[in-house]
This record gives C-alpha cells, sequence and structure tokens, in this order.
C-alpha cells in the first residue's frame, strides 16, 4: 500500500498515520519527494484494509501495491536512485557511466597488480576478481578464497581502485566486506534467501546479478529482501538467461533495461561476458547496452586469457578491453546529447 498525503500534511499528521500503521501490524516507510509526501506500508501478506486510515483529512490518496516487490518499484520511489561506490564514483541516474573490468577469478598477485595498474592508465575506476568461486563442476578452480581477498585488500591499497567481488555464502559476507568496497551477489545466489538477508544488514554497496532463469518479477523481489534489510544500495546486473539457445553461453536479454528501468529506481548495469561467453562478442554487446540504458557494464578482462583458469574463452585481452573502452566512451557521449 501506497498512502499519497496532501501538500498541506503536517509532521504531525504524518506521525499520527505512521502510529496507525503499526496498530494494523505492519511497517510504515517514509518516502520523500519533491512532488509529493507519502508513506509506504510493508509486511502485509495480502490486501489491507484501508478502513483504520480512510477518514484522515491528510491523506490525498491510498494506491494497493499488488506486487511482490514494493521498496524497489517506483510505485515507492519514483525518482531514480543513484549508488555511491566508495567516495567518489556514483552509478544510476544521470552518473557517468560506469565500466567494471577485470578477470573471472583472482589467481595470483602479479595478474591483479598487472590488471589493476592496467585499468588505472585506461581509466577503470573498479576492479572486478572472484576470490570465492561457485562453479558449476566440483573439479574447476574454485578460487584462492580467503587468500584471494587479501590479494584483492592489497591492490585496491596499492592502486586506489575500488574493487568488488562475490560473496557466495552469509557467513562471509563478514570477511568479504572488510576487504572489498563492493558485494557481488552472483546468478546462482540470487534466490539464496540468508545470503540476501546479511547482504542487506551492511551498508556495502551491492551488485545483484539476475538468475540464470529468474523473471523480472523474481529477480526485483531478490532486491526487495536486500532493500527490506536496511541497505538501499543496490545495483541490478543483466547477465543473459538461459534458453535453448547453445551458440552462446547465455541469451543476452538487453529488453529487461529499459523495462526494469520503468519497474524500478534502482541502477541497473549489464554483464556482456557471462551474456554472451566470446570475446568477439563482448564489445558490440557493451556498444548495445549503452543504446538501451544501461548505467554500465561489467566486463572480464585478463593479462593472459588463454592461460585464464577461470572464463578464458569471454576475457577480453588488454588491448582489446581499451579498444571497447574508447568505444564506450565515444558512443556515451553521442547518446547524451542525441538519444
Amino acid at each position: 500500500m501506497l498512502i499519497v498525503l496532501h501538500h498541506s500534511a503536517t509532521a504531525k499528521d504524518v506521525a499520527q498515520i505512521k502510529k496507525t500503521i503499526t496498530r494494523m501490524g505492519l511497517k510504515p516507510v517514509a518516502i520523500p519527494g519533491a512532488e509529493r509526501t507519502a508513506i509506504g506500508v510493508i509486511g502485509n501478506k495480502g490486501w489491507i484494509d484501508e478502513a483504520p486510515l480512510k477518514d484522515n483529512k491528510a491523506i490525498q490518496e491510498i494506491i494497493h501495491v499488488t506486487k511482490p516487490y514494493k521498496l524497489v518499484s517506483r510505485d515507492f520511489h519514483p525518482a531514480d536512485t543513484v549508488v555511491t561506490l566508495g567516495k567518489k564514483i556514483a552509478v544510476g541516474g544521470k552518473s557517468p557511466f560506469l565500466l567494471i573490468a577485470g578477470p573471472c577469478a583472482v589467481e595470483s598477485r602479479e595478474q591483479m597488480m598487472r590488471t589493476a595498474k592496467f585499468l588505472k592508465k585506461i581509466g577503470v575506476p573498479v576492479l572486478r576478481g572472484g576470490a570465492y568461486k561457485p562453479r558449476t563442476s566440483p573439479h574447476s578452480f574454485q578460487g584462492l578464497r580467503e587468500g584471494g581477498l587479501e590479494l584483492l585488500n592489497d591492490v585496491r591499497k596499492e592502486t586506489g581502485l575500488l574493487v568488488v567481488t562475490e560473496v557466495v555464502s552469509p557467513e562471509h559476507v563478514g570477511i568479504v566486506s572488510k576487504n572489498v568496497d563492493i558485494l557481488q551477489v552472483g546468478a546462482r545466489n540470487m534466490q539464496n534467501f540468508d545470503l540476501l538477508n546479511e547482504v542487506g544488514r551492511t551498508k556495502k554497496p551491492v551488485i545483484l546479478k539476475r538468475g540464470l532463469s529468474a523473471t523480472v518479477e523474481e529477480w526485483l523481489a531478490s532486491a526487495e529482501y536486500i532493500l527490506l534489510g536496511g541497505n538501499p544500495n543496490v545495483v541490478l546486473c543483466e547477465r543473459g538467461i538461459r534458453t535453448f539457445e547453445t551458440a552462446t553461453r547465455n541469451t543476452a536479454d538487453l529488453a529487461v533495461i529499459p523495462l526494469v528501468k520503468a519497474l524500478s529506481h534502482l541502477p541497473v548495469i549489464f554483464d556482456p561476458s557471462h551474456a554472451t561467453g566470446k570475446r568477439k562478442l563482448v564489445g558490440p554487446m557493451a556498444l548495445a547496452s549503452v543504446v538501451v540504458g544501461s548505467h554500465g557494464v561489467m566486463i572480464e578482462a585478463h593479462p593472459e586469457p588463454e592461460h585464464a583458469l577461470s572464463d578464458g574463452p569471454q576475457s577480453l585481452h588488454f588491448k582489446e578491453l581499451e579498444k571497447v573502452k574508447d568505444q564506450l566512451d565515444r558512443l556515451v557521449g553521442y547518446a547524451k546529447k542525441n538519444l
């Protein structure tokens, strides 16, 4: 339920309405806005009886929100959310287009330092790298785990880059949060609700990837868990979905970007590496995401992709990444003026 108040509503009116909502066994959420004052109501498992509120003269309109997500919807929060990464980098709204890059997995200090120094040289502000790797096969490289976190922490201290890595279980949230700037919840964990609740208790920015076969509603409902836990700093990431097609690793669903932007106020970025699984397709799909309104891209890059322990075929060489970044910069500049 969304309660829209008259512009003449006072602080006393707001307090009284919140008190009534609490007495109903529900939770009021104040929603500040330039055009309207509103109070969201959450905690209901079905239709809410509006009778206790109906005669309140400060209320202009009562809107029943039937979606399984509320805090992430534009019904509750009409304006775009801008998520701050670190102290200076922002994503969402009209913030500059964000490029995140780096290898799928942290393999060594030499590998990560080479990557970080190159990213800094070409102006990429965020380094990605997996310390914990949830893999389909138990025989595949599973990551350096805590050792990988230590390397990521060392790299960010030495280079000043922001670092993002995946967290795969609730008990790891604390130690991962101490070593990186941004948490990632991967596709396989999109509906790991214990994990979502735990990252919701942190204030770290979270990149939430769409699940392998998740619907838009399921994806946004997962984001709702994080916001409901008290963490509003969520960035959605489309990374392709599983279909019958085997020519690419996944099927890139670029239509979902403008769709989700219409449904939710949260920033949306795109992962062309996992969406395609093929190095030659990463650049074209990254560029396509700009046209449909993506707030950024996450691209896998490696000093020596042919020797990568994970996802080598979809990882760009450094020169390829530099070329894609140049193309993105030019297209973003054009899009801002003409689209």
